[in-house]
């Protein structure tokens, strides 16, 4: 029972020290790079997709088949 005591005290003593704040701040830090870098690998994967898409056009050109118009994306036009 002595030691579980001793262990809470010093929980709590650690919690008040360190507060609430540096976590939260660590927290949304590690999460910002974390959205930042996907935001990065959505670029580029949609810049290799395009560049892709270029070569294979230029391909189809080149040997007499006609290239498809790009794809226009989904309208989504109701409300939910």
């Amino acid at each position: 029972m002595f030691t579980g005591l001793v262990g809470v005290s010093a929980y709590e003593v650690v919690k008040k020290a360190v507060g609430k704040a540096p976590f939260r701040r660590a927290a949304v830090a590690t999460t910002e790079l974390g959205l930042r870098g996907t935001r990065r690998a959505e670029v580029a994967a949609e810049s290799a997709r395009l560049k892709v898409s270029d070569v294979v056009a230029e391909a189809r050109e080149r040997i007499g088949e006609e290239v498809p118009p790009p794809a226009a994306a989904d309208v989504h036009d109701h409300d939910h």
